[in-house]
């Protein structure tokens, strides 16, 4: 593969690893021993029966986990210290055919699995604040497709993969930001007019 399709393979793969680390790492262990895909060099240790019996183990939890409110937000704060490593991993594998660590890919796939986890664990906890749990549902439910559909792209067609993942997490980030200085500027407006009273 080109530089260019395994840069964003790594920065696809890290941006899923934010969101659903474990059946992101399953996913592409078993893509690569069902033939689907030919993992680099660096990347060949997901195929390990201990990293897939682990990674499948927890992606099961996750499932189950992510739908329970509350629970969810608990996840996601522990999950923070698998998810960004998982990104930085996947990116710096997928970018060094030989196995060589790269600081610079590692660096971008962390960030690109910090930016997508603080996307979906912020959402969630906003979600949590609604006392049914239907939108929880389905906001799991959606994130496990993204998931399912992001490392599917992933493998046929990378740089498209990549190129719709940080889009969404840019317009997700930026909606996200939008919303919050709007509720501030509503928090800001309220003690002003309870003292003009």
């Amino acid at each position: 593969m080109p530089d260019a399709p395994l840069f964003a393979l790594g920065l696809a793969l890290a941006c899923l690893a934010g969101v659903r680390a474990y059946l992101t790492v399953f996913g592409v262990g078993i893509a690569a021993l069902l033939g689907w895909m030919t993992l680099p060099a660096g990347m060949e240790v997901v195929t390990s029966p201990w990293v897939l019996g682990t990674a499948g183990a927890l992606a099961v939890v996750e499932f189950f986990a992510d739908k329970i409110p509350g629970v969810d937000s608990a996840w996601d704060l522990v999950n923070t210290l698998a998810r960004v490593p998982a990104g930085a991993f996947l990116a710096s594998a997928a970018f060094t055919p030989d196995g060589e660590w790269s600081l610079a890919a590692a660096a971008l796939g962390g960030s690109a699995a910090l930016a997508t986890h603080a996307l979906k664990s912020g959402t969630r906890v906003a979600i949590n604040a609604s006392p049914e749990p239907v939108s929880n549902w389905a906001a799991s439910g959606a994130e496990d497709l993204l998931a399912i559909g992001g490392l599917a792209l992933a493998l046929v067609a990378p740089v498209l993969a990549a190129g719709l993942l940080v889009a969404l997490t840019a317009l997700g980030l930026f909606i996200a930001w939008r919303l919050f200085v709007r509720l501030w500027a509503r928090q800001e407006k309220k003690p002003a007019t309870a003292s003009q009273l």
